[in-house]
């Protein structure tokens, strides 16, 4: 894979662009934090159906009731995972989640066997699948941000931002490494992937995010490198399978957000798999 300066142009411009706007989302706060997510949330949802629908016909079928309904109930995940950490007039986000929740598990078979003229259960399979991919990821993620008792507060930030940090840094050497030597594609579902950038992505994410570790002391050297490990890994298997959903879709990207980047799943796709493997690392070992 030969080094392309104008596309590499391209993704850095635009990604500065999208680091600020990230950055004000990540860094202001714990409602900051959660309003970004569920914007990215919603914008990977609408990606998501209509890469679905463009490889299955039949769930362009399905009624606004499912179409929203479902988002809706991934929003509802979203905000259960807050942890009791934001309110609005004295009602915790977590306990409407849970509520709105409920109410759509109470509602959606209703609503399918009254009003769907065609009811097909592999489009319920796709919608669940969704929920899955997309909302528990983010609200994993989101989670991260809201776990931890105010003595801890560095970890709310620390964590996440470790996670995202990461997975920019592993996607941006692992495409300069196999841009310079890579010879043996990792996969063909994406031929551009080597897997001598994908093993060189990984590794400098992990020296770079362990000097960190050990530069600011918010977490241990070993707490980064291995989650800084856990998120390429998992990362690169997002990524390949959104490049299957796009494959089975037959389109290039799933959206068209930012020049040289995408949408919202081309963007987050790493993210969406990397937030789950590491939300069970820091629940059982840190």
């Amino acid at each position: 894979m030969a080094f392309n300066f104008q596309t590499f142009k391209t993704r850095a411009l635009t990604a500065i662009l999208f680091v600020i706007i990230m950055a004000i989302g990540l860094l202001w706060s714990r409602w900051s934090f959660f309003i970004l997510f569920s914007v990215i949330h919603f914008g990977c949802w609408i990606e998501y159906q209509k890469l679905v629908t463009l490889f299955n016909k039949d769930y362009s079928k399905i009624n606004v009731f499912h179409r929203y309904g479902v988002m809706l109930a991934g929003f509802a995940l979203l905000m259960f995972f807050t942890n009791g950490e934001l309110s609005v007039g004295g009602i915790f986000l977590n306990e409407a989640g849970l509520w709105l929740g409920l109410a759509f598990v109470i509602l959606f078979p209703l609503v399918q066997l009254i009003a769907a003229r065609n009811f097909f259960i592999k489009n319920i399979g796709y919608s669940f699948s969704g929920l899955l991919y997309i909302s528990l990821s983010l609200a994993l993620l989101i989670n991260m941000r809201n776990r931890w008792v105010e003595e801890d507060y560095q970890l709310n930030l620390t964590v996440p931002l470790l996670v995202i940090i990461t997975l920019w840094i592993n996607d941006t050497m692992a495409y300069i490494v196999g841009s310079f030597i890579g010879k043996h594609p990792l996969s063909s579902i994406s031929p551009k992937k080597t897997w001598e950038g994908t093993v060189g992505g990984i590794i400098l994410a992990m020296i770079v995010m362990s000097l960190l570790a050990y530069a600011t002391g918010r977490i241990s050297i070993t707490h980064a490198a291995v989650i800084a490990a856990l998120a390429s890994i998992a990362g690169t298997y997002g990524d390949l399978f959104e490049s299957k959903l796009k494959r089975m879709a037959g389109v290039k990207d799933s959206g068209n957000i930012m020049p040289g980047h995408g949408g919202f799943l081309d963007r987050f796709d790493s993210l969406l798999f990397a937030s789950i493997v590491v939300w069970f690392y820091i629940y059982f070992f840190l």
